[in-house]
């Protein structure tokens, strides 16, 4: 056996060897790319929900401010249609 097909033979398996460590590498950080993007959008998406559930509590208590409004005049619609009867 010559010594360069030895020498060549060994590069070889060597490198098959790193090859799929850098696979391994790669398909990690990757992974972890791509886990991260989940989390942003997660994020933007919770902050999304605070907002609207912020606006809706201010919806929410002006509609309670308008049925208060609105209780106060029936009671006094009702009190003029008890004394006119």
């Amino acid at each position: 056996m010559s010594e360069s097909l030895y020498v060549f033979t060994i590069c070889l398996f060597l490198g098959t060897i790193v090859l799929v460590f850098g696979m391994r590498f790669l398909s990690a950080f990757l992974q972890s790319r791509a886990r991260l993007a989940n989390d942003e959008a997660y994020r933007a998406i919770a902050q999304m929900s605070a907002a609207a559930q912020s606006e809706t509590a201010t919806s929410l208590s002006s509609i309670r401010a308008s049925l208060a409004d609105i209780d106060g005049r029936l009671a006094s619609v009702e009190r003029m249609l008890k004394e006119v009867q």
